[in-house]
C-alpha cells in the first residue's frame, strides 16, 4: 500500500479510497461494454451468474484476515504501552521506599525514558524505522541503580524486588511495543485484496452485460463496500501512525516531576 495514503486523515483518506475505487470501476465498466458486442457479447452471457456469490466470499474473507490482523496488532499496541505505564509508576511508587538520592535517581530516570520516548521513540515508530538495536538508556540505567540498592529491612528487600521487577516488565513492554511497531498488512496481501476486487467487478461486468443499468448498480454497490474495507483496513494499517493510533498520553500521565537540582553550596 502507498504510505502516503496510509498517513492521510481520515477525511482525505476516505475521499482518495472512494474516488480511486469509482474511478477504477468506471474504467471497467467501459471496458466491458465496449467489448460486449457480437460473439464477445454471447461470451460473456454464457458466464454463470453462479460465479458472483464464490468471487464476493473469497473477497470478505481477505478482508476478514486483514481486519482480524490489524485489530490483533492494534491491540498488542494498546497492552504494550499500558503495561510500560503501570510498571513505570510502579517504580516511582516503590521508589519512595529509598529517600534521598535513590528516590531521586530512579525519578529522574523514568522522567526521562518517558520524555525520550514520546520525543524520539514515537515519530520513529510512526515511520516504521523504530528498532531493539536502539536501547532504552535509562531504563537500563534504572534496572543497574535498583539493583545496587542496599536494602535496611524486610520492608525494602522486598520494594527492591519489585522495582527490579518493574523495571524488566517496563523493557520488556517497550521491546513488544517497538516489534508490533513493525508489523502492518504487507503489499501481497493488499495485492490479493485488490486483485480479487478487480476480478469480481470484471465478473460482475460481464454477467450484466445485457443491461448496462444492472450491471452499472451492481458494480456501484460492491465498490463502496470495496472502499468502504480498504479505508477501513488503511486507516489502522500501522498501530502508531495515522490519524487512528496509539498515543502516548498513558506514558504521559504517569510522568513524574522532574527533581530540582540540588543547590550547590
Amino acid at each position: 500500500m502507498i504510505h502516503w495514503f496510509e498517513h492521510l486523515p481520515i477525511g482525505w483518506m476516505g475521499l482518495v479510497g472512494f474516488a480511486g475505487t469509482y474511478l477504477v470501476t468506471w474504467g471497467i465498466y467501459r471496458l466491458v461494454m465496449a467489448l460486449a458486442v457480437g460473439e464477445r457479447a454471447r461470451a460473456f452471457k454464457a458466464i454463470s451468474p453462479g460465479m458472483l456469490p464464490p468471487l464476493g466470499i473469497i473477497f470478505g474473507l481477505l478482508v476478514a484476515f486483514m481486519a482480524a490482523q490489524v485489530w490483533g496488532d492494534l491491540d498488542r499496541a494498546h497492552a504494550a504501552v499500558n503495561r510500560e505505564a503501570s510498571a513505570l509508576r510502579a517504580v516511582v511508587l516503590l521508589a519512595e521506599s529509598f529517600p534521598g538520592e535513590p528516590q531521586t535517581q530512579l525519578r529522574a530516570l523514568v522522567h526521562r525514558h518517558i520524555e525520550d520516548v514520546v520525543s524520539q521513540e514515537w515519530p520513529a515508530m510512526a515511520g516504521g524505522s523504530a528498532t531493539l538495536a536502539i536501547s532504552a538508556a535509562p531504563l537500563v540505567e534504572a534496572l543497574r541503580v535498583s539493583l545496587g540498592l542496599t536494602p535496611s529491612g524486610d520492608g525494602q528487600v522486598a520494594a527492591q524486588r519489585e522495582i527490579v521487577t518493574a523495571v524488566q516488565s517496563a523493557l520488556d513492554a517497550r521491546r513488544q511495543r517497538i516489534i508490533v511497531s513493525q508489523t502492518g498488512v504487507n503489499w501481497v496481501k493488499w495485492t490479493s485484496l485488490l486483485l480479487q476486487a478487480i476480478c469480481t467487478l470484471l465478473a460482475i461486468a460481464m454477467v450484466h452485460s445485457d443491461n448496462r443499468t444492472s450491471a452499472a448498480v451492481a458494480m456501484g454497490l460492491f465498490a463502496t463496500g470495496v472502499a468502504l474495507s480498504v479505508v477501513l483496513i488503511a486507516s489502522h494499517h500501522r498501530p502508531f501512525s495515522g490519524e487512528i493510533s496509539v498515543r502516548p498520553d498513558v506514558l504521559l500521565q504517569v510522568l513524574p516531576e522532574e527533581p530540582e537540582p540540588t543547590p550547590t553550596p
